[in-house]
């Protein structure tokens, strides 16, 4: 198993970032195997959705609306107003992700992105640990 930690800077707003292309280049070459992924934040998920469409913001808009920011509805309340519900959105969208990895390449669908979900306006720089197992 060979490992590694990948520095995303989301900025101080609700961000969806695209990791594709640090994933890809961190498997390039391994052969085939799996690529576990995980964000070392309690407020923060990763998915795959199809980017650079309207997504994003159609993600984020059902997430306001399912999780909405107003503290009323959290106990959780240190931090930006809302940020409690930062810390359920992981129940939502899981902090893990493992995508096989093929030839060295990730093996996603046509219109697959890896994504970082980062609701958390508090801190703009986040941590994404990756770790390839190899097959056989």
């Amino acid at each position: 198993m060979d490992t590694t930690t990948f520095t995303v800077r989301t900025g101080e707003q609700f961000a969806i970032a695209d990791i594709t292309d640090q994933v890809a280049r961190w498997v390039r070459g391994r052969g085939d195997g799996l690529c576990s992924l995980l964000a070392l934040h309690a407020t923060a998920g990763l998915g795959l959705i199809e980017t650079g469409s309207g997504s994003e913001q159609d993600a984020r808009t059902v997430l306001d609306r399912l999780l909405p920011t107003d503290d009323q509805l959290y106990r959780h309340r240190h931090g930006t107003p809302g940020h409690g519900r930062d810390h359920v959105l992981p129940l939502f969208i899981s902090p893990s992700l493992t995508i096989p990895v093929v030839d060295g390449e990730p093996v996603l669908g046509t219109w697959q992105s890896i994504v970082l979900v980062d609701p958390n306006v508090d801190n703009g720089e986040r941590r994404v640990h990756a770790a390839f197992l190899i097959s056989g």
